[in-house]
């Protein structure tokens, strides 16, 4: 008889944001007049760069001819892209990376789920807590995760919490693993680490053979001058560290879709037999298999975020969505709220008043003030009484929503 992965089965019944869609959908049945402002799920609002359309306008009538044509595509992706990539992220850093090293993909979170298809399944994952949902659930889907526990926790994950008591710094675990996910710029709490303290995670991944999954799909927000937008900026990182990117919250390709990942061709692992294995060649060959490739039309409207035009239109739209995030971080500090984030990140992590819950904070929220947000308690235990807001709605909005903050 047919059989499930009963990994699946011990995943809670929906995935956060489709808590808050379904919570938001029962207010306008409820109030079809209310006016909501959704400062909420990471989605970007401003449109594509006027290059990246010209560039997949020419794409388009390129595939109306015969000669411009283009069916399957490579699966690494194009290397009109992989080298735009290397010259306009990594060399303009003086940071070295390979352009086939860099695997084009249709988004980081599509890449940070599935990185796990080549890690064994008896490997010892670490989250920072609170965490990316991503990170926790694929997990769980491959089995690594164990099983939930009363207070939230799965019992085969290392947790490390990050919260006030620590500056959301995240300590090294107190036991042995071989896996670790960091998110820097951080979703949720828009925090980040600087030089010197991503350097611990890096001469710890070194010291005892840990992988460090490093999600960098905010380091275009970033505005210190000691916060490394790639850990690749780090010696030794390219023995220990896989690193995501995306255009999602620079270019706006939420919708257009497309990212990529690099993966050093002096990474290695071990088998079970102490076989020594290049995590390069085996995500290749994951990615060969399982993976059509990113359509021509949008790797060309990728490859145009690295004109001149095309980081002038990236950097206008990262100012705007950084500026968003100053007003809602000066808006809730004016109310006397603790507040995070909102300085090299577009979202801004703030503490709830009193004992409030963060899905207390939420329904407040949404039903007296006709904001929507996200609650800190569904990006794990050390999330509660924390509450998670955006930079992504327009500045008028933005503006209308601080107004309704002053009503907190």
């Amino acid at each position: 008889m047919l059989q499930v992965n009963e990994n699946y089965l011990k995943l809670p019944g929906s995935y956060l944001f489709s808590d808050i869609a379904k919570k938001v959908a029962a207010l306008k049945d409820a109030r079809p007049d209310a006016k909501i402002i959704r400062l909420g799920i990471g989605d970007v609002t401003r449109p594509l760069p006027h290059a990246c359309i010209e560039a997949m306008h020419k794409a388009v009538d390129e595939m109306g001819t015969a000669a411009g044509f283009r069916g399957y595509g490579p699966e690494q992706g194009y290397e009109f892209l992989r080298d735009a990539i290397v010259r306009g992220d990594f060399l303009s850093r003086k940071i070295n990376v390979d352009a086939d090293e860099i695997f084009v993909s249709d988004g980081a979170k599509s890449d940070c789920g599935n990185i796990g298809d080549i890690l064994g399944v008896g490997n010892k994952v670490a989250v920072t807590d609170p965490v990316y949902p991503v990170y926790v659930d694929t997990n769980v889907m491959a089995g690594r995760a164990g099983d939930l526990g009363g207070d939230g926790r799965w019992g085969n994950l290392v947790y490390l919490p990050c919260t006030e008591a620590n500056d959301f710094v995240p300590a090294l675990p107190a036991t042995p693993v071989d896996v670790v996910y960091l998110c820097y710029p951080n979703n949720p709490t828009g925090t980040t680490l600087s030089r010197d303290q991503l350097k611990v995670w890096v001469d710890y991944a070194l010291k005892t053979g840990a992988l460090i999954l490093f999600d960098a799909a905010y380091e275009a927000y970033i505005t210190e001058s000691d916060v490394p937008h790639s850990i690749y900026e780090l010696d030794g990182a390219r023995e220990c560290a896989i690193e995501f990117r995306s255009f999602s919250k620079t270019a706006g390709f939420t919708g257009t879709r497309c990212a990529y990942t690099v993966v050093p061709k002096s990474l290695v692992a071990t088998t079970a037999g102490g076989e020594h294995v290049m995590l390069h060649k085996l995500w290749n060959r994951r990615q060969t298999t399982k993976f059509n490739g990113v359509p021509y039309i949008v790797q060309r409207a990728a490859e145009a975020v690295f004109t001149p035009e095309g980081q002038r239109e990236v950097k206008e739209n990262i100012a705007s969505y950084l500026g968003n995030a100053r007003t809602i971080r000066e808006a809730l500090l004016g109310c006397g709220l603790k507040v995070w984030g909102g300085v090299n990140s577009p979202y801004v992590w703030v503490k709830t008043p009193g004992k409030t819950t963060s899905w207390e904070f939420f329904d407040h929220l949404l039903g007296d003030l006709f904001l929507v947000g996200t609650p800190g308690a569904g990006f794990g235990p050390s999330g509660e009484g924390y509450f998670r807001l955006t930079g992504f709605g327009s500045p008028d909005q933005t503006k209308e929503a601080c107004e309704r903050f002053k009503k907190i």
